[in-house]
């Protein structure tokens, strides 16, 4: 007795090579689209945070987390910054319940929360807690030690953990798309590096998939 062999026909396979051309196409336009928010938040977060200081600037005549008057006008729980025109401490030094011990790093957004330019408790240890970025990395401000590190200078605002194709977006479209130059620099997050003071700036920018960058934007 003869068997008759079964199989797709040519017009089977093509239509199931169109819908799995769909499907992929699909989730690589999802991963685009939400790379896309990513990075635009990011940005968001750098002209958000500028914004905010020079509002409190013009509003107070002092730097945020810097103002020496800062516990006159809003109380004891708000402690007040020396006021030497520099923001002491690292970004993403850890809080410690202000406002007996918390740096002027920390003091800067427990200011601007009691000025109300952003949103936050204005007091106990979470005023004074930094932001997080679009990729849950920390959103920080300080010092920049002019001729160290990155090589920037004055006050900085600095997003961690950023993917490289987030980096390479960030400072493409805020200034010139090289991690070494500019107003806005990056470095390799890769040996654990975090501290915009004392580590360099990477010679550009590698997406490889794995390699994360903080990068830092003059106010």
């Amino acid at each position: 007795m003869k068997r008759n062999q079964t199989g797709f026909t040519l017009i089977e396979i093509a239509i199931v090579l169109v819908i799995i051309g769909l499907l992929l196409g699909g989730v690589l336009k999802g991963t685009e689209l939400i790379n896309q928010a990513k990075i635009k938040n990011v940005i968001a977060d750098f002209n958000g945070v500028q914004a905010a200081y020079y509002g409190y600037q013009d509003r107070f005549k002092r730097i945020p987390g810097d103002d020496p008057g800062a516990t006159a006008r809003w109380g004891a729980t708000t402690s007040s910054g020396d006021g030497n025109g520099l923001i002491a401490g690292n970004y993403n030094r850890a809080i410690v319940a202000p406002p007996v011990a918390a740096e002027e790093s920390n003091l800067f957004w427990q200011h601007l929360r009691s000025a109300g330019f952003i949103p936050g408790p204005t007091s106990g240890t979470e005023s004074g807690q930094q932001p997080t970025n679009a990729v849950t990395g920390m959103l920080g401000v300080e010092s920049a030690a002019a001729g160290t590190g990155l090589g920037l200078s004055g006050v900085i605002i600095c997003s961690a953990n950023l993917p490289a194709k987030i980096a390479i977006a960030v400072d493409t479209q805020l200034d010139d798309g090289n991690s070494a130059t500019g107003q806005v620099r990056g470095m390799s997050q890769a040996a654990g590096a975090t501290n915009p003071n004392t580590g360099g700036a990477s010679a550009n920018y590698v997406d490889d998939g794995n390699t994360q960058y903080l990068v830092c934007k003059v106010i």
